[in-house]
């Protein structure tokens, strides 16, 4: 049922250290690289008044020097040329006209459990404003789901699947239910699908720039860790392994999502390898980010989340790299929770 309108790498952040600086200076090819690219596909460039993006575009943007890098404290892009998205790496009013202009639909899946209410009502005040959304909430307890006041162009969904005895199992079947509603019907009824957790809650602005094919979010608690400290899968039994001489990033399982045909081959993928770890007598160290982290080592996302998007402030504080918390951890005992 339903309601609503249907209308490898780490690296610092220390601005004193001199890896820093080496590597977040203008001079460095990645920088200039990361700038032409994120300014190239804004299509902006120096000229006197302002711009018309296209001829079917009739928007018009502020001139912006082609070469200036946005941010020199943080990395911008990956090896394999994927933006790192952070406040100051885009332009909202140019992104929010390309994306009305194909009338995108934007799905939003939550899991079981949490403050259902809460994440509905910040989600309304920070999530994709001014697009049409379907929040997709996956529940054992269809009535227990509140009603919250939406815009227009934005609807409830209410799907209900089976519950767990613990939460890891309900974590695990995330996999196995988006592939599910992929087929049975995101595939159409939305073009874009982001799949959050519980236990979180919208803060600031989050909107189209996060969108591409297939992205992932960088762990808050290790986007500044070596590669050797993450907590990959290390055993080789498990479809989820990865080496310790390899990775890129650390990805958080909290959010991740894409267009809904690689979202759908995302989560069919985990779901079938945490089967055959089942039939091996194995389960992953992290579960199902465990094997998230192993098929977006194998399938490089196309857009990378920053911590902005993704933060415990309870646990990490808010330092000075962070010029906003988007979307971020209600607070709650984790030890608690990790013991259950």
């Amino acid at each position: 049922w339903s309601w609503g309108s249907r209308s490898a790498l780490s690296w610092p952040f220390s601005s004193g250290s001199p890896a820093v600086r080496a590597r977040a200076s203008c001079d460095s090819l990645q920088c200039i690289a990361a700038c032409f690219v994120t300014q190239h596909l804004l299509h902006l460039a120096e000229s006197p008044g302002p711009l018309v993006c296209s001829p079917s575009c009739q928007l018009t943007c502020r001139r912006v020097a082609l070469l200036r890098c946005s941010r020199n404290d943080v990395l911008v892009l990956t090896p394999w040329l994927a933006p790192i998205v952070w406040e100051g790496t885009f332009n909202t009013d140019i992104l929010n006209e390309q994306f009305r202009l194909r009338n995108t639909t934007i799905g939003l899946t939550r899991t079981e459990g949490g403050d259902r209410e809460l994440f509905l009502q910040t989600a309304e005040k920070h999530f994709m404003v001014g697009h049409r959304v379907t929040y997709y909430v996956f529940t054992d307890r269809p009535a227990a789901v509140p009603r919250v006041p939406l815009g227009e162009g934005r609807r409830v969904v209410v799907l209900e699947v089976l519950g767990g005895p613990r939460w890891q199992d309900v974590s695990m079947q995330r996999m196995a239910v988006i592939s599910r509603f992929c087929e049975q019907r995101f595939l159409r009824e939305v073009d874009y699908l982001v799949c959050a957790d519980v236990d979180m809650k919208f803060r600031d602005h989050v909107g189209v720039e996060i969108l591409s094919p297939l992205f992932g979010t960088l762990h808050p608690s290790f986007y500044g860790a070596a590669r050797k400290d993450f907590t990959y899968e290390r055993r080789p039994r498990s479809q989820a392994h990865i080496p310790r001489d390899q990775g890129d990033f650390y990805y958080m399982g909290a959010l991740f999502g894409g267009s809904v045909a690689e979202v759908h081959r995302l989560t069919s993928a985990c779901h079938q390898a945490m089967a055959i770890d089942q039939a091996n007598g194995i389960e992953a160290v992290w579960h199902d980010e465990s094997h998230l982290n192993r098929y977006l080592l194998d399938h490089k996302p196309t857009k990378v989340l920053s911590p902005e998007y993704l933060w415990d402030q309870q646990l990490l504080g808010w330092p000075r790299v962070m010029k906003k918390l988007r979307f971020v951890a209600v607070p709650k005992n984790h030890q608690d929770i990790r013991a259950t």
